[in-house]
């Protein structure tokens, strides 16, 4: 059946289900490789920038592919696009815990499995933007809470794991929890949308080919010259029409805008827990600290989403977008001068909470901005520009760890780079407004003069500014006038 408007509820709320696992499986694990990260460069023998490059690959691979997965589950299907996924990413991990070279581990732990969270990844949130409305942001708080709860409950397990039956096995039995993205694959059940229907090419249902011959048409078994350019067209003009939100202004601020946050908020999941190690913290502290950031993460994504739900926010997603992300930034700003296990607890309360709010906003603030129908096609490209931040930003850190001897200068560039990706649009919405006043104050004045002026081609000069609605207005009293 096809639904006038999302179900805000019912099955939805299974979707938000199969989501919040998606989230545990794939952000979850993907934050937990950090806490293999001295493992890996010691067992290897490498420095801090080529083993970050493991972690860069797979966040990089998991953002890059995304729109891939976007296409499969429009094309084929949501469900077959993340149990594909699931397969691949569990197939990466068991791989990797065979690995005897960096290289092995980023082909099979980095490509591999980035491409299979690709896979699961935004068509899932999608998924849920799909089936709630009204109450969108609070279900996706708890949706992308599942990246908090994981890392709260995983992080210790794999610090466990690590030391029960080493790295290798540690990787093994997570190959196995992931393949969950299956079950999770299997909820996904396909919702159609009149909405998802409104953008279908207008010559399909009128006068490009005769209702007639369309009925002949379609009972035909072998394609004519005319139906090969019907089809060509049809298909030409659908997927320009997917991906027209390319051109909206407020689509590219956001687009730069998550450039510059991706690429600040990536190293610090990577070098948290090294750079705990060094300050003289205990492995088991560093692993809690990368707890206390997931659970304070869930706090995050519920409270915002529930928040920007309420009559009095809902109009300003966008500026508690923003807010969130400026916070993080200026958290990483102070990071550098706190070397004890007390004062970085403080810290990851604090990152952990603004994190888990501007994940959650990520893809309400993307809706708002292309709307339902565009959405799974918009996160797509959202998750596909992490992409280039993920996999330069960890390795630059390394390298300026490895140049400097010191974290500062990795953790004041990644908290400049939130700030800036903040005040861009902040900037944007403020001209924006400042714009949207001139006009509606030019608009006011040119209403003023058209009762001094009663010649046609004055008035309709005047009135260029106007909109169509205005404009007859305008032309029907000044010919009226000219009656008189």
């Amino acid at each position: 059946a096809r639904h006038a408007s999302p179900p805000d509820g019912g099955w939805g709320w299974m979707i938000v289900a199969g989501c919040f696992l998606v989230t545990i499986c794939t952000r979850a694990v993907t934050r937990c490789i950090s806490i293999f990260f001295v493992e890996f460069q010691a067992y290897f023998g490498q420095d801090y920038a080529r083993t970050a490059w493991i972690h860069s690959i797979v966040d990089c691979a998991t953002m890059l592919c995304a729109p891939l997965g976007s296409l499969i589950s429009n094309r084929v299907s949501c469900q077959v696009g993340i149990m594909l996924g699931g397969l691949l990413a569990s197939a990466g991990l068991i791989l990797s815990s065979f690995a005897t070279s960096l290289e092995h581990l980023y082909f099979s732990l980095g490509v591999l499995t980035g491409l299979g969270f690709a896979l699961c990844y935004s068509p899932a949130i999608a998924m849920v933007g799909k089936y709630f409305n009204k109450r969108k942001a609070l279900a996706y708080g708890i949706a992308m809470s599942g990246s908090g709860i994981g890392t709260f409950i995983l992080a210790p397990v794999v610090q466990l794991l690590i030391e029960q039956f080493s790295w290798h096995g540690a990787l093994l039995i997570l190959g196995g929890f992931v393949l969950n993205l299956c079950v999770c694959g299997a909820l996904m059940r396909p919702i159609a949308l009149k909405e998802d229907h409104k953008t279908a090419p207008e010559f399909l249902e009128q006068d490009y080919v005769p209702e007639a011959q369309k009925r002949d048409l379609k009972r035909m078994s072998i394609c004519s010259p005319l139906i090969k350019v019907w089809s060509h067209e049809c298909l030409c003009y659908c997927s320009w029409k997917e991906y027209d939100f390319l051109l909206m202004p407020d689509f590219m601020v956001l687009a730069v805008s998550v450039l510059f946050m991706a690429y600040g908020c990536s190293p610090l999941f990577v070098y948290l827990v090294p750079y705990a190690l060094s300050a003289g913290v205990s492995h088991h502290q560093a692993a809690f600290l990368m707890s206390i950031l997931g659970v304070i993460d869930i706090i995050g994504n519920i409270t915002f989403g529930w928040l920007t739900d309420r009559r009095c926010l809902k109009k300003h997603r966008h500026f508690c977008y923003l807010f969130a992300v400026g916070m993080d930034g200026l958290c990483c700003l102070f990071l550098p001068v706190l070397q004890t296990f007390p004062l970085l607890v403080p810290f990851s309360f604090t990152f952990g909470y603004f994190d888990g709010a501007y994940v959650t906003l990520i893809p309400v603030v993307t809706a708002d901005v292309v709307g339902t129908s565009s959405l799974s096609s918009a996160l797509g490209v959202v998750y596909f520009l992490h992409a280039i931040p993920y996999l330069v930003s960890p390795p630059v850190a390394g390298w300026l760890v490895d140049t400097t001897g010191s974290y500062t200068a990795s953790f004041l560039l990644c908290g400049f780079s939130m700030i800036f990706s903040s005040t861009l649009l902040s900037f944007a919405r403020l001209a924006k407004k400042v714009k949207r006043t001139h006009l509606r104050s030019l608009t006011n004045d040119t209403g003023t003069k058209q009762h001094i002026w009663t010649n046609g081609a004055i008035a309709y000069s005047v009135t260029a500014e106007l909109d169509q609605k205005d404009v007859e207005f305008l032309a029907a009293d000044t010919n009226s006038y000219s009656n008189r």
